[in-house]
């Protein structure tokens, strides 16, 4: 589906990168206005704060509801920030949008739903109003892309990508794991849509929010969606993930913003070395390929099994080896070797089946 999109906040005269900032919730009116007005101060436009939050057990706190509303509402009026908040439901939304909410984000968990995502839709449906997606707790970018596709069909046209890191059963720093080639896989089949990133949540750590920014900046990723409390050992909810005003205005004038203009005539000669380098790789692994097939050949005369595990984690230690001494990523290598031999095997397969 052909998708494009508006600007996503043309009021807002702001460089890259398009910075939200507030508490993870929403605790009290005290808490919103102290936090909102430090923020201001610093010339942040945008404040969030999080008025219904999303618990794995009952009976943690699920923020504080609609009475958390009027808070964004006094500080507005007191600052002229926009507000935005995360909604779940139709009931969210109606509720959001009654208080004179300026922007909307769909969560993680949410995102992961198309029935909860379609209800989104429903209720969004002749509304004009901004929305933010975030990436499913899932690496699954066609489950990403397909939420961005539902709210579209809503004829919501200012929309906005925010990448917030995937869930992961390994052991990382991080509590969400970035893996950024899939924001860059999105920015690649969505060219026109803002992507926003939210170091907050990948890091799980204050201190780690500042790199994951510089990181995000150094990928042309349009803004920063980070986590900020007056108060934050005392926040109610994601405490180790929030930054005080003035530590955030630390990190913002820390980040080096690289120029987003291409001059693609000074990169014409080293992009032809690329792609003469790329020619030669899919030579070789085609070449690669007809000696599997071969080794296929063999293996079924002689009745042997295509999987040899031994030999499959020598190739895998010796070329990790290989790459490191080469200054590359053992990650890397063992990645590309992992789809080298899953082609092969697959290939070893259609050969015996015949």
């Amino acid at each position: 589906m052909e998708m494009t999109f508006a600007p996503l906040l043309p009021q807002l005269d702001v460089k890259r990168p398009l910075v939200i900032a507030g508490p993870c919730s929403a605790e009290s009116e005290e808490q919103v206005l102290a936090t909102g007005h430090a923020l201001a101060q610093q010339g942040i436009k945008l404040f969030r704060a999080g008025i219904w939050k999303p618990r794995t057990k009952p009976g943690g706190f699920e923020g504080v509801g609609v009475i958390g509303l009027p808070w964004l509402q006094k500080l507005k009026a007191e600052t002229g920030m926009l507000t935005c908040v995360e909604v779940a439901t139709k009931a969210h939304v109606d509720a959001a949008l009654a208080f004179g909410v300026d922007v909307l984000w769909i969560g993680a968990r949410t995102t992961a739903n198309p029935f909860a995502v379609q209800e989104l839709a429903d209720a969004l449906a002749g509304k004009d109003v901004p929305v933010l997606i975030k990436n499913p707790v899932n690496p699954d970018i066609e489950l990403w892309i397909g939420a961005i596709e539902r709210i579209y069909r809503a004829g919501i046209r200012r929309i906005g990508a925010i990448h917030r890191g995937f869930s992961s059963a390994d052991k990382t720093i991080y509590r969400n794991v970035p893996q950024w080639h899939l924001p860059i896989e999105l920015r690649r089949r969505l060219p026109q849509l803002p992507i926003i990133c939210d170091p907050s949540h990948i890091s799980g750590r204050r201190d780690l929010i500042q790199p994951i920014s510089q990181q995000a900046m150094d990928l042309g990723f349009d803004g920063l969606i980070i986590e900020s409390h007056c108060n934050p050992d005392a926040a109610w909810s994601d405490a180790k993930q929030q930054v005080t005003p003035a530590r955030l205005e630390e990190i913002l004038s820390s980040l080096i913003i690289r120029n987003n203009v291409v001059h693609t005539e000074d990169l014409r000669d080293l992009r032809g070395q690329i792609d003469e380098i790329d020619d030669q790789i899919i030579g070789i692994l085609a070449k690669r390929m007809r000696i599997s097939r071969e080794i296929a050949l063999f293996k079924k005369e002689h009745s042997m099994p295509v999987l040899q595990a031994t030999r499959y984690d020598e190739i895998l230690t010796r070329r990790s080896e290989q790459g490191a001494s080469l200054e590359m990523a053992p990650e890397f290598i063992k990645e590309v070797f992992e789809a080298i031999h899953a082609e092969s095997v697959r290939k070893q397969m259609e050969i015996l089946n015949q």
